[in-house]
Formats: structure tokens, C-alpha cells, sequence
């Protein structure tokens, strides 16, 4: 990874990982300040932090970011009624379970991004094909996947349709915050700001990169949910 990069003249890339959890998620047990260390000491230049339904954890991240360097972008991951939505931005999280090009309309309305994580991976709450409209990227690296197969099928959609891609790390462990990641061309002249990171993705001024997880942090993610998940109806 190549945090703080310089791109073209008259603009600079950024990288950023635009899908990231802490312990505000049902899911998940990682601090905020893990979260920010992290994103710090593989260079990233910025992190969105998209909980479940949830926006619980970004006071928190936005008082310490400046502590390490690193930009928190406001998220979160919305359930929809087709399928998880990531709503840039937004301070609020959007209701649940409406129609997906519903919520993606409100995000727009609200200043924010609409992006599809991991698209068509109906076991993890990917959206269909059929459900996936009036959306302003697609996130087409997962990093959290065995095989390349469905980054591939997001990366080929998301360019027949003309939108941006994007890269996630979709982390829920420290070890995992940038294994992918969105470069996003800004101006050189500008800071590292949310506004920035949103017009650049907006623009399509993006590449996604990363490396898939080992099968090994893949069975354990899962692990940890079913565990989380039950120790939650106890």
C-alpha cells in the first residue's frame, strides 16, 4: 500500500478503506483506537467506518483520529430490504429495511455516497442484480472472500454499468483494516477531507486494490459471528 502517494500533476491519491466495523456492530469486537492504530501502520491516508445500522462508534472515532493521523469518513452499513448498503457520509443512519434504491435516493439527499458491498453474495447480504439501482458505486474488491470469483463479477458489472469502484477491507479484526482499499485521486492542493474522498469517488477517480483473506481469517470471521450471535440471544 502506498498511504499518502502522490498521483498525476495537480492531483495526489489517497488510500482509503471504506468498509471498516468496530464493536458498534453486533458482529464485531474491535475498539475504535484498534481500528485507527491499525489504519496508521499500513499507511492509510483515511477509514470509513460503516457498523450495522449503527453510527455508535464515530464520536469516539472523531475525537482521537487527529491522534493518529488518520481520517475517519462517516458511515455506516444499512440493512436494506434487498441487501446491505453502504451509506458515505452520513451521520445518521437511514431506517431499515426499505428498498434498497430508496435508501440509496435518502443517502444522496442527505450529501452522502450510496456504494453496494460485496454485490450478488446473497449469503452475506449482497444485493441481486434486479435490486441494485440509482447507487453510486460498487464496491468491487472484498477482501473478505476465499476465491476472486465474486470481485470479479462486482468489478465487470460496476464497468458495464459506468460506475465507480471501490475497495474494502470489510475488517472485523485489527490484522485485516487495509488488506483492501480504494485509491481515490483528490487535488493536491486540497487536505485529506471527507469532501475530498466523496467528490473523488463521486468522479470516479478510484481504483480498488487489496488481497483476499486466507481461509484461515475467512473460518474465523464466521466463527466469531456464530459465537457474537449466540452469546446475543442469551
Amino acid at each position: 500500500m502506498s498511504g499518502r502517494a502522490q498521483g498525476s500533476r495537480g492531483a495526489r491519491t489517497l488510500a482509503v478503506d471504506l468498509h471498516v466495523h468496530t464493536d458498534a456492530s453486533y458482529d464485531c469486537e474491535m475498539s475504535v483506537e484498534a481500528v485507527l492504530a491499525r489504519a496508521a501502520a499500513v499507511g492509510l491516508d483515511a477509514v470509513a467506518i460503516t457498523d450495522h445500522d449503527s453510527v455508535g462508534a464515530l464520536p469516539r472515532a472523531f475525537d482521537i483520529a487527529h491522534e493518529y493521523g488518520v481520517r475517519v469518513v462517516p458511515g455506516v452499513e444499512v440493512s436494506t430490504a434487498d441487501g446491505h448498503l453502504l451509506a458515505l457520509g452520513v451521520d445518521d443512519p437511514p431506517a431499515t429495511r426499505q428498498p434498497l434504491s430508496e435508501t440509496a435516493r435518502e443517502v444522496r439527499e442527505a450529501g452522502g455516497l450510496a456504494v453496494v458491498p460485496h454485490p450478488f453474495q446473497t449469503f452475506r447480504h449482497g444485493a441481486s442484480r434486479r435490486a441494485i439501482r440509482d447507487v453510486d458505486a460498487i464496491e468491487a474488491y472484498n477482501a473478505h472472500t476465499l476465491t476472486g470469483f465474486r470481485n470479479g463479477q462486482a468489478r465487470r458489472y460496476a464497468r458495464r454499468q459506468g460506475l465507480p469502484g471501490t475497495g474494502g477491507s470489510d475488517a472485523h479484526r485489527p490484522a485485516l483494516v487495509g488488506q483492501a482499499y480504494t485509491a481515490v485521486s483528490v487535488e493536491a492542493d486540497g487536505g485529506v477531507t471527507t469532501d475530498a474522498i466523496l467528490e473523488g469517488i463521486r468522479a470516479g477517480r478510484t481504483v480498488a486494490r487489496g488481497t483476499r483473506t486466507t481461509a484461515r481469517q475467512y473460518l474465523r470471521k464466521y466463527a466469531l459471528n456464530a459465537r457474537l450471535k449466540t452469546a446475543s440471544f442469551l
